[in-house]
């Protein structure tokens, strides 16, 4: 999995004021967990750019100025709900004995047969919640639909991996592609030309038998 950098500062001060002084200055107040006590600092807000608005799923590396260098993954983040400024966020610090949850990318792989004849594709989770070492993290979690006709599904135990644990039920449904007025129609259209083509060749077989 990729990582990005995170250059930041330890920082002594953590109460209500000096968060709101932080913030007005284009710094975000943030918490790394997962180690012997918790480390307060603070960074950049254009630092986050690439591990928080982005599709994939990223690890960062958290470089503080006292020379002190962190694995982490990005475990909770807080958002002013009018500006949608970035106001906190939480880290989980990694290390490589020790699994880690985190929410991974789902990717579509392929053009479903049941699309092409009409169905609606439905993407119902377009991120899983896995748990795994941090040498196991998936960048994404590959889907093939290829095979995907009107009425199936791929649930997330048609993707089970050694790898990883999924944080969901078997039956959790990742994919399907649901039937509509003409998918009906184009389907029954080639059950009937099935049907028609089997029984010309049963015909045609019993008139050669009878020759």
């Amino acid at each position: 999995m990729q990582s990005i950098t995170i250059k930041g500062s330890k920082r002594e001060s953590v109460g209500k004021k000096a968060s709101k002084a932080l913030r007005n200055a284009e710094m975000v107040p943030c918490v790394l967990y997962g180690g012997d006590s918790p480390i307060h600092f603070t960074a950049e807000e254009k630092s986050f750019k690439s591990l928080v608005y982005t599709a994939n799923a990223h690890t960062a590396v958290i470089e503080l100025n006292d020379g002190g260098s962190f694995e982490a993954v990005l475990q909770d983040i807080q958002f002013h709900p009018v500006t949608d400024k970035i106001l906190h966020i939480d880290f989980y610090q990694l290390f490589e004995d020790k699994p880690v949850t985190m929410n991974i990318p789902v990717k579509l792989n392929g053009n479903a047969p049941g699309v092409m004849n009409g169905g609606r594709l439905m993407f119902r989770n377009r991120k899983l919640t896995v748990k795994a070492l941090p040498a196991n993290l998936p960048d994404v979690i590959n889907v093939d639909i290829s095979k995907l006709r009107i009425g199936g599904t791929i649930s997330v135990g048609d993707v089970l991996s050694e790898e990883y644990t999924f944080m969901h039920p078997d039956n959790t449904s990742i994919v399907q592609v649901k039937t509509s007025r003409n998918a009906v129609a184009e389907e029954e259209e080639e059950t009937e030309e099935g049907a028609e083509g089997a029984a010309e060749g049963a015909a045609e077989e019993s008139s050669e038998a009878a020759e």
